[in-house]
C-alpha cells in the first residue's frame, strides 16, 4: 500500500500517513494524532504478504477517482439578483420592507400580513349587537344593519378596506371569510372591544 499512499499524497499535494492495519495500536495512535486536513490510509495488507501489482493498479484507479471527486471545482456564486430559496428576501419583515423599498422607490406601502393574519386582526372589531331569526333564518344585527349568511360587510383596517363575507351564524357564534380564510367568533351582544 505504500505506492498507493505515495500516489495519493502526490495527487493531494500533502503527506499521507499509512497505518499497517485497519485496527490496533498503530491505526489508533495515527488516527488520534490527525488534525484538520491530515490524511490517513488504513490497510491490512501486511497480514497477507506483498500486494500484487494489479491490485495496486486497481487501487490507484480508486484513489484517482476519490481525488477527482474531492477536488471538484466549487460552484460559482449565485448572482445577488437570484431569489434565495433558503433565506429569501422578505423572509422577515425588515428584509421584506427593505426589498420592497429598494424595488419600488421610497416609502412604498407594505402589506406585511397574509389574509389569515389580517382576518384575525379585523374580526374582533366586528361586534354584532344581537341576533334574531326572520323566516327561520338567523341574522346578525349591527346597530341598524341586519346581515344574513352570504351578506358582505366592509371593514377598514390600517387604511385599507376589506370585504368580509358572513358564512355562518348559530346561537353563539358567527363565521367571517376573507378571500379563502375563515374565522369563527363568539356573538357577544352589546359588547364592544
Amino acid at each position: 500500500m505504500a505506492p498507493v499512499a505515495a500516489a495519493l499524497g502526490e495527487k493531494l499535494g500533502r503527506h499521507v500517513q499509512l497505518a499497517g492495519d485497519v485496527v490496533g495500536t498503530d491505526a489508533l495512535a495515527r488516527a488520534e494524532g490527525l488534525t484538520d486536513g491530515d490524511v490517513l490510509l488504513l490497510c491490512s495488507d501486511g497480514l497477507h504478504g506483498p500486494v500484487p501489482e494489479d491490485v495496486i493498479a486497481a487501487r490507484r484507479i480508486a484513489v484517482d477517482l476519490a481525488v477527482s471527486l474531492a477536488k471538484q471545482d466549487t460552484p460559482a456564486a449565485l448572482p445577488e439578483s437570484l431569489a434565495q430559496p433558503f433565506n429569501p428576501p422578505g423572509f422577515n419583515r425588515a428584509a421584506r420592507q427593505e426589498a420592497l423599498a429598494s424595488a419600488s422607490g421610497p416609502a412604498a406601502p407594505v402589506k406585511l400580513a397574509g389574509d389569515r393574519e389580517i382576518l384575525a386582526a379585523i374580526a374582533p372589531r366586528v361586534t354584532p349587537t344581537g341576533t334574531f331569526s326572520f323566516g327561520g333564518e338567523r341574522r346578525l344585527q349591527f346597530s341598524k344593519k341586519r346581515l344574513k349568511v352570504g351578506d358582505q360587510l366592509t371593514v377598514t383596517h390600517e387604511g385599507q378596506d376589506y370585504v368580509l363575507e358572513l358564512t355562518g351564524i348559530d346561537a353563539t357564534n358567527f363565521t367571517l371569510r376573507l378571500n379563502r380564510e375563515e374565522i369563527t367568533r363568539p356573538i357577544k351582544p352589546g359588547k364592544n372591544p
